[in-house]
C-alpha cells in the first residue's frame, strides 16, 4: 500500500489494528470480496448449492497438489483452473446422470480430496500445505488485491446482465425454459462464478471454512428479508459486517481470521432466527 493511501487510512481509521500494513491489505480484500460473497450467497441458498460450493472448496486441495506437481511457485492459478474444471464436470454429470446432485457432488468431492491428500502427502510433505486448510488473509499482497478486484468486477458485470434470468431459473426452471432461457448455460455460468470466487478466497479464508462464508449470509438474509431487494441487501450487509468484525476480533484475540469471520456470521444467523420467530 502506498504511503499516501496509508496516511489516508491512518486518518480515517485511528485504531491500533489499522496501523499495520498487513491489516489494511486484509481490510481491502474484505471490502472487495465480502459483498461479492454475500450476493452469490443468495443464489447458493436459493438454488441449494451449499453442498456444491463446499465440494469446490474441499477439492481445491487437489488444485494445490496439481500446482506442486507442475512446480508452480504460486499454486493459486492451479487451484482456480482445477476448481473451474471441477465445476463443469459436476454440473455436466448432474444434468446428464441418473444419480441425484448430492450423490454426484459427494463422489467427485471425496475422490478429488483423496487425490490431493495422496499427492501432497508423498514423502511426508503435507505439513507445507496445511496453511490452505485454515487460510491466512493477513498474507494478502497488493498483487492479490489486483486479481481480486478484477474477478469481482467481472462477476458484478455478469451479475448485472444475467441476474433476472438466474433468479427465474432458480425459482422455476421449467418456466424459464418456456420463456426461451438457456437454463443449462445459466447453470454452468453460475457454477463457474462460484468456483472462481471460492478458489480465489481459499488461500485467505481456508478450505475448512470457505463454504460457510457463502452459505451464512444468504441464510441470515432469508430469515429477515421481505422481498428480493431486501434479501440481497441484507446478505451483502451480513457478509461484510461478519468479515469486518471477524478481522478486528482475530487481531485482538490472536485467532485464525477466516474461522473468526465464520463464528461472527454464525452469531448473526442465530440472531436472525430469533428475530424471525419474534
Amino acid at each position: 500500500m502506498s504511503e499516501t493511501l496509508r496516511a489516508i487510512a491512518a486518518f480515517a481509521l485511528p485504531f491500533e489494528w489499522a496501523s499495520h500494513g498487513f491489516m489494511l491489505n486484509a481490510l481491502a480484500a474484505i471490502l472487495i470480496l465480502s459483498p461479492l460473497l454475500g450476493a452469490l450467497s443468495t443464489l447458493v441458498v436459493s438454488n441449494r448449492l451449499a453442498y456444491f460450493s463446499d465440494a469446490i472448496g474441499h477439492s481445491a486441495l487437489t488444485g494445490v497438489a496439481l500446482g506442486a506437481v507442475l512446480g508452480l511457485a504460486d499454486a493459486s492459478w492451479a487451484v482456480v483452473a482445477f476448481s473451474l474444471l471441477l465445476a463443469l464436470v459436476i454440473v455436466g454429470l448432474r444434468r446428464r446422470g441418473r444419480s441425484g446432485a448430492e450423490t454426484v457432488i459427494g463422489i467427485i468431492s471425496s475422490t478429488a480430496v483423496a487425490l490431493g491428500i495422496v499427492v501432497l502427502s508423498r514423502g511426508g510433505g503435507f505439513a507445507r500445505y496445511s496453511a490452505y486448510l485454515v487460510g491466512d488473509i493477513l498474507s494478502v499482497a497488493p498483487a492479490d488485491l489486483g486479481r481480486a478486484l478484477a474477478l469481482a468486477a467481472a462477476v458484478w458485470v455478469l451479475w448485472a446482465l444475467f441476474f433476472n434470468k438466474l433468479l427465474l431459473a432458480s425459482v422455476n426452471e421449467g418456466l424459464a425454459r418456456s420463456r426461451g432461457l438457456a437454463t443449462a448455460a445459466l447453470e454452468y455460468g453460475l457454477a463457474l462464478a462460484i468456483a472462481a470466487v471460492v478458489a480465489l478466497s481459499i488461500r485467505w479464508t481456508g478450505i475448512l471454512v470457505v463454504n460457510a462464508l457463502l452459505a451464512l449470509p444468504g441464510a441470515t438474509a432469508r430469515n429477515l428479508a421481505r422481498g428480493t431487494r431486501s434479501y440481497h441487501a441484507i446478505a451483502v450487509l451480513a457478509s461484510t459486517l461478519s468479515s469486518l468484525a471477524g478481522l478486528v476480533l482475530s487481531y485482538y484475540l490472536d485467532t485464525a481470521t477466516g474461522a473468526t469471520m465464520v463464528l461472527v456470521g454464525a452469531l448473526l444467523y442465530a440472531a436472525s432466527g430469533f428475530f424471525r420467530r419474534r
